[in-house]
């Protein structure tokens, strides 16, 4: 069958269908470079003419900004926009990228109307297949999320799979969902669409371009260097695509942007005997690895196949993308997956095997946003094969950002600030896209990781807690242990072992929470970003007092928890800071947040020689020391009280621990749980570790990892940034008014959006819910972006869940929002709300019901409310 079927193919190579398919018409509107001289000067210059490009193009020229130049290396829309298969599917697992694709079709649905350009557009829905209950459950999660945003969706049947698309074989189908208003689309006609509209706005495009460097100047754009002469401007879009790494280094001041390319297949038929309708559904089969759908009454059809050929790492790429060479032995599995799928192909005359490059990123994530070492130098790239369902909503998000300063959504899982340049070596890029290529069809369970491109940061005790049986996740390039499996567990099985439902691990990280309870454990926490401000005189503390909104000036020792604003009164980053002495501060922040909190800090710091910032993640060790028995361990290694009558809570102090000192131990755990941070200088580290164990056998001590971490701090009601918090969540809308000092004296960057809240009122409210009819062992486990529902309407999502082994119980947190009935517009959301609603929590298309409370959960456990939970309920109902 396959050799009958390759014998065609080689027929078919100089089709002109395929060649009339392909080619690129440019319009009027694009200005030759050798025929028309570059203007001198610009407001912004966009590097890429394919779908990026011309989007960021279009949304800035409709948001009023003028001086606009595009330059393209080839023609307009040459590059992989080219090879773009068409299809525009809203059916993402991020919300984020949701809201992006269903703006992009909204968008391409009236291009037409607007420029007069055929686009393609022909609204032809999409179906997922899936073969198995787990796919089935993952596209239910999918399915529960796409209907509470607007996008109709709906779970079927196998029957009705076959009678929206007869063609179809569906006999080892469990179920399907159907995304009725999903598209296909020209993608390099939707390009040149974008680029005329921007053009009749006033962006000047040039095509045969190339730009050679940026020119930066004191961290700041100063304009761009073409192999036809200068541009002078102030902003720079990296669009690129496949250039976008190599342009990115060739900077005066390099810009890492973590991406890299991979062979993309897919196949072109001839009609069918009664040629596929127009309208005919695309087809997802997951399982199969295979996408299909319609092509001039024939099929394309290519996948993600299991063993992906990475290309271009010594960087060698073409100017414009050709199509590279046809390796049927390397598609042969997915043309057998489609002709099970679709018996009716095996006779059917094939057009060509387009073999195409598409760029992936190390997390399967595109990357869009300024970067963190050059002021007005953005990103938009990466798009690991969904260019044309981002590429609108990408390039409105991205104009948002640099004209407002900020985007209208809440866009960190995507920001270029989630990388470190560590993770742009072509190596770890290389073996990362080879692992991330195939996951785009994977089955993605929660709480999977990454294989590849591994201990690449780690601490000093990595060693010594793997061969203890730590389990290992892995965070911005560091590995964090999990939980630590007991010697009787298998580790094999345990490791291979992936669910929806109830894990192999509970038990482990229940008897982990148990002793962080009752006895003491140890949990690695290296990882966290560490930062330290000093200064000669007062500017350290002049300086932080403007960019946080907790009054930082406290006596030497003291800790302060705090938020680092923007100026809409969101969280840029939620940090703990110690006041080491009157002159010098040391600052604890998220994993992630080293590059993102380093670029802030930087950009609001004043250029002054006497204020130094030094980024010492690397130079200390932190291990967290939980449970009552914690301070016994403490005091016996360090011959000193540690009782809070002398070590009081957000307290800091340098002591000695065993031999080692200057250790610096703080009286926090970050869970809510008894307990002391040691921030460990890294050549004592093991010293350390080996004491405190030694010492802590006596006390019951034990390794603990971060999920019983996880479940430790939603128990205690504890919000983390990046999961519960972002930038457009303030600290009146969580319950964190403690922590924002409006009359400490002097004004920082959020106050003024938080006076106004204060006066009117927040418009949404995180809140806890402890899930009441829900069964541990047998049902689905809520995991994140679950919606919520408050008296049977939609009313927000969740944002992060553990099971409360305290509980006994199911604790997710989440915002409510408070929709308008009648007009849908949000209103103010008040503890009254909150408390008065029944509330159920949806886990793939199953309601569960759930108790909200606005205040932590111990209170939960006796009569009488503690007096901080009382004032932390009061605040919140204010």
């Amino acid at each position: 069958m396959f050799h009958r079927l390759l014998s065609v193919v080689r027929r078919q190579r100089n089709s002109r269908g395929w060649q009339k398919w392909s080619s690129v018409r440019s319009g009027a509107f694009v200005a030759e470079a050798h025929s028309v001289a570059l203007p001198a000067e610009a407001h912004v210059v966009i590097c890429g003419g394919g779908i990026m490009g011309t989007s960021v193009a279009y949304h800035l020229s409709k948001m009023g900004w003028k001086d606009i130049v595009l330059l393209e290396q080839g023609r307009l829309a040459a590059g992989s926009t080219r090879f773009c298969a068409g299809i525009l599917s809203t059916a993402r697992h991020l919300t984020i990228e949701q809201k992006m694709a269903d703006y992009s079709n909204k968008l391409y649905h009236q291009l037409e109307q607007e420029t007069g350009i055929q686009t393609g557009y022909i609204r032809t829905g999409s179906i997922f297949l899936a073969q198995t209950q787990d796919r089935l459950i993952s596209l239910k999660r999918v399915n529960s999320r796409l209907n509470v945003i607007g996008i109709p969706s709906e779970i079927i049947s196998p029957k009705k799979v076959a009678e929206l698309h007869p063609l179809l074989n569906v006999h080892d189908l469990v179920g399907a969902m159907h995304v009725p208003e999903d598209a296909v689309v020209s993608s390099a006609d939707v390009a040149l669409a974008l680029a005329s509209a921007a053009s009749q706005n006033g962006v000047q495009i040039y095509d045969r371009t190339s730009i050679l460097h940026v020119m930066v100047r004191k961290g700041q754009v100063t304009g761009v260097e073409t192999d036809k002469g200068q541009i002078q401007c102030q902003y720079f879009v990296n669009c690129a695509g496949q250039w976008a790494y190599e342009l990115g280094l060739s900077n005066e001041e390099p810009v890492s942007i973590p991406l890299h390319a991979c062979e993309h297949f897919y196949l072109l038929t001839r009609p069918l005997e009664t040629p596929l309708q127009s309208n005919a559904p695309t087809i997802v089969d997951a399982d199969g690895r295979i996408y299909i759908r319609n092509w001039q009454g024939g099929i394309l059809s290519g996948g993600f196949e299991k063993n992906p050929k990475p290309i271009f790492t010594e960087g060698k790429n073409q100017l414009e993308i050709q199509n590279l060479q046809e390796d049927w032995d390397h598609f042969e599995p997915l043309l057998s997956s489609l002709l099970r799928r679709m018996p009716e192909l095996e006779a059917l005359e094939i057009v060509k095997l387009v073999n195409c490059p598409e760029t992936f990123t190390p997390d399967m994530r595109c990357i869009m946003g300024e970067s963190p070492s050059v002021q007005g130098y953005f990103v938009l790239a990466g798009m690991n094969s969904a260019g044309l369902s981002f590429g609108g909503g990408a390039g409105k998000y991205l104009a948002e950002w640099m004209v407002h300063g900020y985007p209208s959504e809440n866009i960190w899982e995507l920001d270029l600030k989630r990388f470190g340049a560590l993770q742009s070596s072509r190596t770890f890029l290389r073996h990362r896209v080879m692992e991330v290529m195939p996951l785009l069809y994977d089955l993605k369970v929660p709480r999977w990781d990454f294989q590849t491109g591994r201990q690449l940061r780690t601490s000093p005790l990595y060693d010594r807690l793997d061969a203890q049986g730590a389990r290992w996740m892995e965070k911005h390039g560091f590995e964090r242990p999990k939980y630590f499996v007991p010697p009787d567990k298998d580790l094999l099985a345990l490791e291979q072992s992936k669910t929806f439902y109830k894990p192999d691990w509970f038990e482990i990280v229940e008897s982990e929470v148990k002793c962080c309870k009752e006895a003491v454990c140890v949990i690695d926490m290296s990882s966290f970003t560490k930062f330290e401000i000093t200064s000669t005189g007062d500017q350290a503390l002049e300086v932080l007092q403007y960019l946080f909104s907790n009054d930082l000036d406290v006596p030497v020792g003291h800790i302060v928890h705090t938020g680092m604003l923007n100026q809409g009164g969101g969280y840029e980053n939620d940090c703990s800071i110690a006041r080491l002495s009157k002159r010098s501060f040391f600052m604890i922040s998220p994993t992630d947040q080293q590059v993102h909190c380093w670029a802030w800090l930087k950009k609001y710091m004043p250029e002054d020689s006497n204020l130094i910032l030094e980024d010492v993640t690397w130079k200390y060790t932190a291990l967290n020391l939980i449970g009552p028995r914690a301070v016994d361990v403490l005091s016996e290694l360090s011959y000193a009280p540690m009782t809070p009558d002398h070590f009081p809570s957000l307290f800091c102090k340098e002591m000695s621990v065993g031999y080692a000192n200057g250790i610096r131990v703080m009286s926090m755990t970050h869970t809510g749980e008894p307990g002391f941070m040691l921030y460990i200088p890294i050549e004592y580290a093991l010293h350390v570790y080996n004491e405190v164990m030694g010492v802590g056998q006596k006390y019951g001590i034990r390794n603990a990892g971060y999920y019983a971490l996880r479940s430790l701090r939603i128990e205690k009601f504890f919000a983390f940034w990046g999961q519960d918090l972002n930038t457009l969540t303030t600290p009146l809308e969580c319950g964190r008014e403690s922590r924002v000092k409006l009359d400490k004296g002097m004004d920082f960057i959020g106050r003024d959006a938080l006076l106004q809240q204060k006066q009117n009122g927040v418009y949404k409210r995180l809140t806890m819910f402890i899930l009441d009819d829900h069964d541990t062992d047998l049902d689905l486990w809520p995991w994140w972006g679950e919606p919520i529902y408050r008296n049977g309407q939609y009313v927000g999502k969740t944002t992060s869940s553990a099971y409360g082994y305290t509980l006994e119980r199911h604790v997710c947190l989440g915002f409510v929002h408070n929709f308008s009935e009648d007009t849908g517009e949000e209103q103010v959301v008040t503890a009254d709300f909150i408390n008065r609603g029944e509330y159920e929590i949806d886990i793939a298309g199953h309601r569960f019901q759930a108790k909200a409370k606005l205040y932590p959960v111990p209170s939960l456990f006796t009569h009488k409310r503690r007096k901080d939970d009382v004032e932390l309920s009061d605040l919140q109902g204010k």
